[in-house]
């Protein structure tokens, strides 16, 4: 397939977003039950703000692959058989909660609030915080399951689809939360670049399996099936065309068989062992600056990773228009 940058920009953008909101929702839940020291108000109000920040980043992102973005309401219409639909639905909730999240922390609101008396500490940010979390892995459900539930894309229809976009998604927002607490609460350092380590190492490990299975992968559909003659040899010598057309530029990636294994070890290089490397150092030596460098290193991975994804995607159309001329 052909990589839109919309759609890379909005899947890694929307997923540090839900990574970071779970990386302080969590840090809460341990603090209430005294694993964790206490934080600040203002730590999860502008926390919160900057996983609203990536979640309308990536939103934003989305348009630029609408063709008629006035249009783009519509897309919620088939909530019932398609997952894009149910994507376009949870996104702007989970927004919301987190909105609501960043502002019950800002104006100290408590259970009172709905009419429940509680002495529990910051109880209705947890009950938020709790639908939050429900509506973040949702998400990370439904954004998966838009390329997983593609059958004919043998490289995406697979449980690791969905279970990589959630893990990425983890890594990259607590490696951010990771560097917010450098700056905002050294204390929770340690926590979230843990949970960072376990996160990428995960990653790593369920990334590699598919990448091994996609390299495994025997295709259903050959160029006798593509073009319905049964010969045993067929040779395709043009496109029946003189240039290129909407089928060749949308369904191939078009770079060259160097370039698409040189992103592979790209991403591989900048989204594990750079980054934790880097983690490792700036939690050693408390530097700031070197974890939030690694975040971005990272993220620079997440980019070649996300295109790489999408043009490892063999569509079955390019067994008939392999040739232009």
């Amino acid at each position: 397939m052909n990589p839109a940058f919309s759609v890379i920009f909005l899947t890694t953008l929307i997923g540090a977003g839900q990574g970071l909101f779970l990386a302080l929702y969590t840090a809460q839940v341990y603090s209430a039950v005294e694993l964790l020291p206490e934080q600040s108000n203002s730590f999860y109000v502008l926390g919160s703000a900057i996983s609203f920040a990536l979640l309308i980043a990536g939103l934003v992102a989305s348009f630029f692959h609408l063709g008629h973005p006035e249009r783009a309401w519509r897309s919620a219409a088939r909530w019932r058989t398609s997952w894009l639909s149910r994507e376009v639905i949870v996104l702007p909730a989970l927004m919301g909660a987190v909105a609501a999240y960043g502002l019950i922390h800002y104006y100290e609101w408590d259970l009172s609030l709905i009419g429940i008396d509680s002495s529990a500490q910051g109880g209705l940010s947890l009950v938020v915080g709790a639908g939050g979390t429900a509506l973040a892995f949702l998400l990370f459900l439904c954004t998966g399951m838009i390329y997983a539930c593609i059958k004919f894309l043998q490289e995406w229809a697979t449980w690791l689809t969905v279970v990589n976009y959630t893990l990425f998604g983890l890594a990259s927002g607590f490696l951010l939360a990771t560097a917010y607490a450098a700056y905002q609460a050294p204390a929770l350092m340690y926590f979230y670049g843990g949970w960072t380590i376990v996160a990428t190492l995960a990653v790593l490990m369920t990334r590699i399996v598919s990448l091994v299975r996609n390299r495994r992968i025997k295709h259903k559909s050959t160029i006798q099936t593509a073009i319905g003659v049964r010969h045993a040899r067929i040779v395709q010598k043009s496109q029946g065309f003189m240039g290129g057309s909407f089928n060749t530029r949308d369904f191939f990636h078009n770079a060259t068989p160097w370039v698409f294994r040189s992103i592979k070890w790209i991403f591989l290089v900048l989204v594990f062992p750079v980054p934790m490397g880097m983690l490792f150092a700036g939690m050693i030596h408390s530097s700031a600056t070197l974890i939030t460098a690694a975040f971005v290193v990272q993220y620079l991975g997440l980019l070649a990773e996300r295109w790489f994804f999408f043009a490892q995607a063999n569509h079955p159309q390019n067994l008939y228009y392999q040739t232009i001329s």
